[in-house]
């Protein structure tokens, strides 16, 4: 960090530059674009990756918080900026910088009001055109009377805005049409069918080619951030299961760590060794659910029996720790809820068993199968400097050759402590269409299996959770943390005002970026090869709305 800290400190001298959980670069609107270009342009720096855009409400002014990383290097760091205006408030737009900002800056609009300045569809993303205010303001007002359930209004409208500033610094409002007036445009969605939840489409064609997707949002959002303002830090978790809930173990996972690491909580070995278990048992339960419900979207219905009897014995191993099949609730600040079942080693080694028989009858029934390759070889290409645009993780970012798993770039519990004796491959392809996101996620569960065989005998004895404070309050200051999930990154940034309670609690998850990258991913493909696109991107939409 101290590295880091001279040679940004040698390129921006007047910046004021803070070393806290993240190296935190505080900022003036006016320096924001100079400043993110130079850091991502300097090859010593090369912060080509937009982890997130944390919108801020601090009371006396409206901001933003940026995550950099660098896939070159490695290295991470903040940029905060904030403006006074609360009626106008505007920043500039970093969207020309990386693609996926176009998306991360229309969430910040649509629940802060913060205008960015330059960005070519400054839309709400989640609410309403009609809602009223903007919902994680601190001063916004939540009666239910001021936003009844819309009867009138679709979710967006048919122009976008681009806003522009005057030589006299004011804002300037010019509307677009998102569709060509000939255009001819289709819905695919709300309905649940081959969109992975109720997600829309609104799709325009040549023929049978896409020219442009409007993707369409927040049918479910929930406000889960806004929620956990008012919770403890013990009951946010109960939300993670709620997100991406095939990721339910992993997510809990990052936000104890979170929570952890502000709080100076050691957790027990045996807490890591069950924690990180659990995470990889989810991933093959995930994948084999992606697998199966893949192959139905593409017509292949049979191909969903023979995942479901794996990824049933996974749920069967935990009912009988966790008490649940999906809303698992496990993982818990300073280690797990209860102890393993007295059953849990001797089931896991009896799915360890079968696993390598069932992928190959995967690959038999269906990888090699001519008209899968027909339809999935080729189709839907995301490059890797696209998916590192984007922000495009986990499998999909892996399949287009891009090593981005946070076990290797960002190792945590017991993938840093036994980063030397735990043996494990990191699963990268070059291809990067429909076909290799397939592939990869068939590998990535046999590394999982590897992972669980080194773990399995060797869970130490003694403490399954640390004591903890029954009121949790945090110091003030703020934090970020990354693991990853089944899709991808999975980031969770705290910042606290010293009470029991998050002033802010911004949760990045993958699978916003995934539907971001759609339009991009689509253009100039068959109506009929969207259905594959979005299904091998294997997005959840609860962990996109949140």
């Amino acid at each position: 960090m101290a590295n880091l800290q001279e040679k940004i400190s040698s390129l921006f001298p007047t910046v004021k530059i803070e070393e806290a959980d993240t190296l935190t670069l505080t900022l003036e609107p006016a320096q924001l674009h100079d400043v993110c270009k130079k850091l991502r342009d300097d090859s010593e720096l090369a912060f080509d990756y937009l982890e997130t855009i944390v919108g801020m409400d601090w009371t006396e002014s409206l901001g933003c918080v940026y995550f950099l990383n660098s896939t070159v290097h490695g290295h991470t760091v903040s940029i905060r900026t904030s403006t006074t205006d609360r009626e106008n408030p505007h920043l500039p737009s970093v969207a020309d910088l990386w693609a996926v900002a176009v998306t991360f800056e229309r969430e910040v609009y649509d629940f802060f009001g913060i205008i960015f300045i330059g960005n070519p569809d400054m839309r709400r993303l989640f609410l309403n055109i009609d809602w009223k205010g903007y919902p994680l303001r601190k001063d916004y007002n939540d009666d239910p009377a001021l936003n009844p359930c819309s009867m009138e209004n679709e979710r967006q409208s048919d122009d976008t805005c681009v806003y522009t500033l005057d030589e006299d610094g004011k804002v300037l409002k010019n509307e677009t049409p998102i569709f060509a007036a000939d255009d001819f445009v289709v819905n695919i969605g709300p309905q649940h069918p081959a969109t992975h939840g109720v997600l829309r489409f609104r799709t325009a064609l040549d023929g049978e080619t896409i020219k442009k997707i409007d993707v369409y949002m927040g049918y479910i959002h929930r406000g889960v951030e806004k929620l956990c303002e008012n919770l403890t830090y013990f009951q946010t978790l109960h939300y993670m299961d709620r997100l991406d809930y095939f990721s339910a173990h992993n997510y809990h996972h990052g936000l104890c760590m979170c929570i952890e690491k502000a709080a100076g909580i050691e957790v027990p070995e045996r807490a890591q060794y069950i924690r990180v278990i659990m995470d990889e048992l989810s991933r093959i339960a995930s994948h084999c659910l992606f697998i199966g419900t893949f192959c139905m979207d593409l017509g292949a219905t049979t191909m969903l029996f023979y995942t479901l009897r794996v990824r049933e014995q996974i749920l069967d191993i935990m009912d009988k720790t966790c008490g649940a099949r999906m809303t698992f609730n496990y993982d818990c600040i300073g280690g797990v809820l209860a102890d393993l079942d007295q059953d849990f080693v001797k089931d896991v080694k009896a799915l360890l068993a079968v696993l390598p028989d069932n992928i190959k009858e995967y690959n038999k029934i269906f990888t090699g199968n001519i008209i899968a390759k027909n339809r999935m070889e080729g189709v839907g290409v995301l490059s890797r400097e696209d998916a590192i645009a984007y922000g495009c993780t986990g499998p999909t970012g892996r399949a287009s050759g891009w090593a981005c798993d946070v076990r290797k770039t960002h190792p945590y519990c017991l993938y840093a402590t036994m980063k030397d004796t735990l043996k494990w491959d990191e699963v990268v392809m070059t291809e990067g269409d429909s076909m290799a996101r397939f592939k990869a996620r068939i590998a990535e569960m046999e590394q999982s299996a590897r992972i669980i065989e080194q773990l399995i005998d060797n869970i130490p004895s003694g403490d399954y959770c640390a004591k903890v404070p029954k009121v949790l309050k945090l110091p003030k200051g703020n934090w970020w943390t990354v693991v990853e999930g089944c899709r991808g990154l999975f980031g969770v940034y705290i910042e606290s005002d010293g009470g029991a309670n998050p002033y802010r609690l911004k949760l990045a998850t993958p699978c916003l970026p995934l539907a971001a990258a759609v339009d991009h991913m689509t253009a100039g493909q068959k109506i009929a090869d969207l259905i594959t696109i979005g299904g091998s991107l294997d997005y959840i939409v609860p962990d996109m709305d949140r």
